[in-house]
């Protein structure tokens, strides 16, 4: 590896450091000490970000005195890196130094790729995506790190603090879900989080999800989705319906006026320009999605978010392990590639149908299909509940038995263009669990928050009028 490190130019940033100590934070940004080639160059590095970490000056005697304490100084390399002159411009060759680094860990990643297939007892799926997976934390700069001591912890959640705090006391401190009340109980979906929303057919699971992947748009952010159950142009056209304000099935017939016709032309265009991705590959696997995913984000930061509809239908990468380990693995996956990646993954699941045989239909850990895995990885669980879709279910079978016995029936029954959805968060790693009221506009497949003027609407004896469609409750600007 001789043409690929720089020893001057090793030496020069090491006493640009030295010469100005404010320089640090930013080459520190930039690389670790691991980008250095010679072991005493990255000793020092490494005294000076302790040093850093510590708030203490980073000069000659507390780099000795560093390097003493734990048998590492090497007189003569740091007389080198005093002797060096200092850059004029030091960040363009800390970023050559860092070019010369990747390239080394390519050429180590060549070598490991001939150890991993050589492996007997490792699958062809299973060695790709090993390498792919050492291949995005070069080009990432996520590799392994060491133990981190109480005081570089404590610096950090220091930090933290201090910047959630710079918010202004803002509900959210991870993802914004563009939902007030799921805002003030989640504080947002964090990096690394596992998310599963969970719900009966016809509660509107894929409808919420989507409803979140739009509000993280608006903000600039990207999001990715992978669906298993339906295609991409569906997906859009509910995603274009709720975004407009123009009912779904007319969007999907074409029974637009001119100026609905503008308006759906204005969302397209949101879209065209955002960062969304579908993938509607219905033979999804966690082989699969990890790789997709990983180069998604390697290409595209911005991505903050991924939304997988649904998990049951993920297939396994062993089927003769049995469905239960299957989902196991599944679960586990995804769990681990949220925290690899640093963001948080939003994964549907079905429920079991033995609810439906309880008098309160509202769902729990439970009943979450292949639940034990899927319960003990994710970070929040979130129920979807609608008892209006219960109540048009009993109308319809007391109006198919009275068809049966030929008795005369008249319907009690209001159908309403909104109906009341509890979302219901019945796991909270790291905060209350609770249930979060919304409305849920049928003919956009759109949840709403439920502001104070249409909470005071709702509420009146008579139930929701259709006229709470005109009140200002959450409506895209287009």
């Amino acid at each position: 590896m001789e043409n690929l490190h720089n020893i001057n130019i090793e030496k020069s940033i090491l006493s640009s450091i030295l010469f100005e100590p404010s320089n640090f934070e930013d080459i520190f940004g930039e690389i670790g000490a691991d980008a250095f080639y010679l072991p005493a160059h990255q000793n020092i590095f490494k005294a000076m970000e302790e040093l850093s970490n510590s708030d203490m000056p980073i000069d000659e005697e507390f780099i000795k005195k560093r390097l003493h304490a734990k048998n590492k100084f090497d007189e003569s390399a740091l007389l080198d890196v005093l002797s060096a002159n200092p850059l004029s411009n030091t960040m363009a060759y800390t970023k050559e130094l860092k070019e010369l680094f990747l390239k080394r860990e390519l050429v180590k990643l060549t070598t490991e790729i001939k150890k991993v297939v050589t492996q007997e007892d490792m699958t062809s799926d299973d060695a790709i995506d090993t390498i792919q997976q050492k291949l995005y934390k070069i080009t990432s700069e996520t590799s392994s790190k060491d133990f981190k001591d109480a005081q570089t912890v404590i610096k950090e959640t220091l930090e933290h603090i201090n910047k959630n705090k710079e918010r202004g006391n803002s509900l959210v401190i991870g993802v914004d879900t563009g939902f007030y009340g799921l805002n003030k109980q989640t504080s947002g979906f964090g990096k690394g989080d596992m998310i599963i929303v969970a719900a009966r057919p016809a509660m509107g699971k894929t409808a919420f999800v989507l409803n979140i992947a739009n509000n993280i748009l608006k903000s600039n952010n990207g999001v990715a989705i992978f669906s298993l159950e339906m295609p991409a142009e569906q997906l859009m056209m509910r995603m274009l319906s709720a975004h407009t304000t123009i009912p779904l099935q007319e969007i999907k017939v074409g029974n637009l006026t001119d100026d609905a016709w503008s308006t759906l032309s204005a969302g397209m265009d949101f879209f065209s320009s955002s960062k969304l991705f579908i993938d509607d590959d219905g033979m999804l696997n966690i082989h699969k999605l990890r790789s997709k995913l990983r180069e998604l984000k390697s290409k595209h930061p911005e991505v903050s978010l991924a939304i997988i509809d649904y998990i049951q239908l993920m297939s396994g990468t062993n089927a003769t392990i049995g469905r239960q380990l299957e989902v196991s693995e599944i679960s586990r996956g995804i769990k681990m590639l949220a925290r690899e990646l640093e963001m948080p993954i939003i994964a549907l699941s079905q429920l079991n149908r033995g609810l439906e045989s309880r008098s309160d239909k509202r769902p729990m850990l439970s009943d979450i299909r292949e639940s034990g895995a899927i319960e003990q990885d994710a970070d929040i669980i979130m129920f979807i509940y609608r008892d209006a879709v219960y109540k048009e279910k009993e109308e319809k079978e007391r109006e198919k038995k009275a068809q049966e016995e030929a008795k005369a029936y008249k319907s009690t029954y209001t159908h309403q263009d909104q109906e009341e959805a509890e979302i219901i968060i019945g796991k909270h790693r790291n905060g209350p669990i609770g249930t979060v009221k919304m409305l849920f506009q049928k003919k956009y497949t759109r949840f709403v928050d439920i502001s104070n003027e249409a909470e005071k609407t709702y509420y009146k004896e008579t139930k929701i009028p259709v006229e709470i469609e005109t009140q200002k409750i959450d409506m895209p600007i287009i």
